[in-house]
């Protein structure tokens, strides 16, 4: 007789339906997974882990896991070898160790059926039920993802809209005033914003046409997410503008990570266009500023940058100190009650 029932499942569903972010998503579907099985033998240790690659080439992978287990933080050679060939196959697998250790690895895949992480399920001893009952799980999750990713992401380029950039600006200054918060706290990362503009791209649109046009606004996101980490949220603000958020350990890296993307820029030969070059305005980001500020005083080191030469990049702060330009005190920035 089974201890899991209906009313279980469908609290595991909510509370998984419940997030927007994909990697929390995936956190909800380890601990929904985890609740389902251990009902189940509760005499045996088990455990749920989500696998990412971080190169697969390197067979180098990332876990989080839930339940009561290590053998994920030292992953044996074995294991390595059937993570990437689940990932490359993008099928069930089994994983069995001599010892007593044993894992099913379930796939996880986009809108795109690309193995984008793989839970593994340690010890997992069920009948046909529970099974299937996983494998919907699993499914309802990747139909998930395929509607977030339609929901939250540019259809010409993937990068994400205009729409999520409120929420995940906001959950990076909430991240912020937490860790400001926090006097034991050692990490030191310095936030900025950042807003790329193709330089002359309506001559690009007037000599070649829209759909060349968008080819090279695809290949510039390309670029992008190439040139940046996974974890850096990337923005089509609209036409070919751009904005990304990202954390380096000094200012010296921010300036260095920016303008090594604007060289690659300038140095890659777009089809049929040939050379184009980018501008970009950064400023740091503080743990109570608002969306709003940050993006009109990125917008302003932008417009310095593309007003005095183009494939520049300009920092807003810097600007300010040295008097090239004055901090836009809008009225309505701020008001009292």
């Amino acid at each position: 007789m089974h201890r899991y029932n209906t009313q279980n499942i469908l609290k595991n569903l909510i509370t998984l339906t419940n997030e927007r972010d994909v990697i929390t998503l995936e956190y909800s579907l380890a601990q929904s997974l985890f609740d389902l099985i251990s009902v189940e033998n509760t005499d045996i240790s088990k455990s749920v882990v989500i696998y990412r690659a971080l190169d697969i080439r390197k067979n180098l992978f990332s876990s989080y896991v839930v339940g009561n287990e290590n053998f994920e933080n030292n992953i044996p050679n074995a294991l390595t070898q059937m993570l990437t060939k689940c990932f490359k196959t993008g099928e069930e697998c089994i994983y069995a160790h001599s010892g007593d250790i044993n894992a099913t690895l379930f796939p996880l895949k986009n809108n795109e059926s690309r193995t984008i992480a793989i839970v593994a399920i340690k010890n997992l001893t069920c009948d046909d039920q529970l099974r299937k009952t996983i494998s919907m799980l699993i499914q309802l999750f990747q139909n998930f993802i395929v509607l977030i990713n339609e929901n939250e992401h540019d259809t010409l380029t993937g990068l994400l809209n205009r729409k999520t950039f409120e929420p995940k600006v906001n959950k990076v200054l909430q991240n912020m005033q937490s860790l400001s918060n926090r006097k034991d706290d050692i990490e030191n990362q310095i936030y900025v914003l950042a807003i790329f503009d193709i330089d002359h791209f309506k001559r690009v649109n007037d000599e070649f046409g829209h759909l060349i046009g968008d080819e090279v606004l695809l290949i510039f996101s390309q670029l992008m997410t190439q040139s940046f980490r996974s974890t850096d949220p990337l923005f089509r603000f609209g036409g070919e503008e751009f904005v990304g958020i990202f954390a380096c350990n000094n200012s010296n890296d921010i300036e260095c990570l920016i303008n090594r993307f604007k060289e690659k820029i300038s140095t890659f030969n777009f089809p049929q266009i040939g050379k184009i070059t980018v501008s970009a305005g950064y400023t740091y980001i503080s743990p109570y500023d608002a969306s709003t500020q940050l993006i009109d005083r990125a917008d302003l080191a932008l417009y310095y940058a593309k007003n005095h030469g183009r494939n520049r990049i300009c920092n807003f702060e810097h600007l300010v100190d040295e008097g090239l330009i004055e901090e836009n005190k809008k009225e309505g920035d701020i008001e009292f009650f």
